[in-house]
């Protein structure tokens, strides 16, 4: 892991080193392979940093805590990227179009850790297990307050499609609640809970990043549609690592969605198995413990839920290179091929 930078504690950073995007074992400035937008988000990153201090030691070591924990950066980097095609150097615009799309995800992690119990993110101590639930929850609404001043900042139609995609982060959110621990929980159920979760914000940040360039209306119709696919692989992809991965690969332990009753496609494709499919409807429908967890999560692998998932995947990621195939910058239609491609790199050997 690269170095992070500490916190004072009180509104000062020392030390500080950009954070590398990386998702899993796939960086996401080598895959695109745009070596401009490297230096760009080496200036985005103590911008970012800068955009929430306000001088309250407290507040501050509050919502900066997930910051210098470090983090893929990818919804800025999309961004960035979609602006400059990695042919220009970024405006100031351009870099807090990023911020704004980092502290609206951020402030989402704030209160899904509240809402998951959550005690560990990004391999730390979770808002809500340092400084309590009350704390974490009006940090993360500080964090959105901060997101929605900076695009309001950058004009009314960034700011009014910031307002949308929290409206469907929103929607996403209540369509997890409403299905978990439901065992007849329908795909149709899970990919609306992503597509708000997940895909709208990627979407949005590839947009907002053609917006800030001025792009045309067509290829903002492309950065949008790419943004969205791109978001589905990555959900996908790490629903996949829920079921495979060893505890500490994700930041958070494995098989938590599984404990909470947060049933994913793979596990949806396994709750349909002949074989094994009734046995693990008996164990789920609550919460369980650390062995329930593990037998749950072994269910799941021995079943097609896992290939299945690659598939559904797989199509995906055509999708995106379809939506990047039309961009006018060969640097960036390429770039976003990798990107989406990468993101599966190594699972076919799970």
């Amino acid at each position: 892991m690269s170095p992070r930078g500490r916190h004072s504690g009180h509104g000062a950073w020392t030390n500080r080193v950009p954070t590398t995007p990386i998702v899993g074992k796939v960086n996401a400035l080598t895959s695109l392979a745009l070596p401009r937008v490297d230096e760009d988000m080496r200036r985005f990153e103590p911008l970012l940093a800068e955009s929430i201090i306000i001088g309250d030691p407290f507040l501050d070591q509050v919502t900066t805590h997930l910051i210098s924990a470090g983090g893929k950066r990818l919804r800025p980097l999309l961004a960035i990227a979609s602006a400059t095609g990695g042919e220009r150097e970024a405006s100031q615009d351009d870099l807090l179009g990023g911020v704004a799309l980092e502290l609206m995800h951020l402030a989402s992690l704030y209160h899904d850790d509240v809402m998951d119990e959550a005690t560990m993110r990004r391999n730390v101590e979770s808002v809500n297990s340092r400084f309590g639930n009350l704390v974490a929850i009006v940090a993360g609404d500080f964090l959105m307050a901060r997101s929605a001043a900076i695009a309001a900042d950058l004009g009314t139609e960034i700011a009014g499609l910031l307002a949308r995609t929290l409206a469907l982060l929103t929607r996403g959110q209540v369509s997890e609640v409403r299905t978990a621990f439901d065992i007849n929980r329908s795909v149709a159920d899970y990919y609306e809970a992503i597509g708000g979760k997940t895909a709208a914000l990627m979407s949005s940040a590839c947009r907002v990043g053609g917006l800030t360039a001025r792009s045309d209306p067509g290829t903002l119709a492309a950065l949008t549609a790419f943004g969205h696919e791109l978001g589905i692989v990555f959900q996908l992809r790490d629903d996949i690592l829920d079921i495979t991965a060893v505890d500490g690969q994700l930041g958070k332990p494995a098989g938590q969605d599984l404990a909470e009753g947060i049933y994913t496609f793979p596990v949806l494709v396994a709750l349909k198995d002949p074989g094994v499919g009734d046995e693990l409807a008996a164990l789920l429908g609550r919460a369980l413990d650390e062995p329930e967890r593990e037998k749950a999560r072994s269910l799941v692998a021995g079943t097609e839920g896992i290939a299945r998932s690659m598939d559904e995947a797989r199509r995906h990621v055509e999708l995106a290179a379809q939506a990047a195939s039309t961009l006018s910058s060969r640097a960036l239609r390429d770039g976003f091929s990798l990107l989406a491609t990468g993101l599966l790199d190594g699972l076919d050997e799970l």
